[in-house]
Parts: structure tokens; C-alpha cells; sequence
């Protein structure tokens, strides 16, 4: 049975993908067949040959090799806004069983499975669906990337207990340095620690240039 984890942040724009990749990155050392997921991904771009392209599922895909995209990726949207708006302007119906069929095809074929959700936790994917929902579909173990910058101890905490109030494990959390120099990063990392249901698995440094 392959290992699967449901990546979420605790915000939108704060290192999901850089911190997939790494993971990825880490896990295939180890001689892992890894697989990826992107379920849902607004702001993509539509090419002259009619192919679609968006930069986290070209981030996802570079890393493991994969090529069925419509497997990894069933749903893709234009505009760059959440995925509900971007669903209700397509006229689309994102459909928590045709994930995790996808899900259980990619399954089938690795030893890690990795699932990036879309923005943070309560990302809403309907009027009646949040991102919170996919992961309880999907059953999977969640990994919390914290954007490391001003409020993210709040921000942290808040979403690690929404994680367990859905009845879900953190497996662990990744400290994002998305700022160059967070004033007291130290001491906010040590905090988190303390104060976090889950173990630390990874700290990324800030890159300059290196896209989150």
C-alpha cells in the first residue's frame, strides 16, 4: 500500500509547490516511486497549441515525471482567483468522487502519493465544499506548510486545530521562510514547536529568486 499526504498552508502564495517539490525531491532519495496531484488549479494559461499550462502543476510534474496531466490535474481554470469562482464562471462542478478516483488510480501506480491542495484549508471549492473537504474525502494525512513571515503563529495553530477538529493526522508541518529576514524568526520557530501537534519534518530556507 503506497504512503499519501495532502499538502495545505496556512495561506495561499506561501511555498505549497517549493515545499512539494522538496519533499518529492526527498522521498525519491530514499528510492521511492512518488507520484503527484494537483486536483484543482486556477490561473493557468492557455497555449497556441491548445495545451493548458499552470506553473504548480509544471513545478509538480518537472519533479516526478509525469505526463498524464488530466489524471493529476482534472481541473483547471483560467482566471487566477479562488477555485470557486473560477468552477462557478466555467459552469463546472468540482466532484469529490472523481478525485478520489484519480487519487486511486495515481495510488496504484507509486510508493508516495503527494496532493497539493489550492490556497489554505477553507479554500472554498463550491458554496458548499472547502478544500477541508477534499482532504476528508480523500482520507489522507495532512502535512501544514507555515509561510514563516508576521502572523503565522496564529495562522499556524488555528489551521492545526481545524486539521484535527476534521478528524484527520498532521503528520508534521515545513517552516517556509517566505521573507528574507523575519524580524525574531528564531523565536517564532521555536514557538511553533512548542506549541504545534506535530513534529517539524522540514525548515526551508528563503532563496532569492526561487519561486514558492
Amino acid at each position: 500500500m503506497s504512503a499519501a499526504f495532502f499538502i495545505t498552508g496556512t495561506d495561499t502564495e506561501i511555498g505549497k509547490t517549493h515545499v512539494a517539490v522538496q519533499l518529492i525531491r526527498q522521498w525519491q532519495a530514499e528510492g521511492k516511486r512518488v507520484l503527484a496531484m494537483k486536483p484543482v488549479a486556477s490561473g493557468c494559461e492557455l497555449l497556441a497549441d491548445g495545451s493548458w499550462w499552470n506553473d504548480d502543476v509544471a513545478r509538480l510534474t518537472a519533479a516526478t515525471g509525469q505526463s498524464d496531466l488530466e489524471l493529476m490535474n482534472p481541473y483547471r481554470f483560467l482566471p487566477p482567483v479562488s477555485p470557486h469562482i473560477a468552477a462557478s464562471e466555467a459552469g463546472v462542478d468540482i466532484r469529490l468522487d472523481v478525485i478520489v478516483d484519480h487519487y486511486q488510480q495515481l495510488a496504484a501506480c507509486a510508493d508516495v502519493v503527494v496532493v497539493e491542495a489550492a490556497g489554505g484549508w477553507m479554500a472554498p471549492l463550491s458554496d458548499r465544499l472547502f478544500m477541508a473537504d477534499m482532504a476528508k474525502a480523500l482520507q489522507l494525512p495532512v502535512i501544514l506548510v507555515v509561510g514563516m513571515r508576521l502572523g503565522c503563529i496564529n495562522h499556524a495553530l488555528l489551521t492545526a486545530r481545524a486539521v484535527l477538529d476534521a478528524g484527520l493526522p498532521l503528520a508534521g508541518w515545513v517552516a517556509n521562510r517566505v521573507v528574507p529576514q523575519q524580524q525574531a524568526y528564531e523565536q517564532n520557530l521555536e514557538t511553533l514547536q512548542r506549541h504545534m501537534p506535530a513534529p517539524l519534518l522540514l525548515e526551508v530556507p528563503h532563496l532569492a529568486g526561487e519561486p514558492n
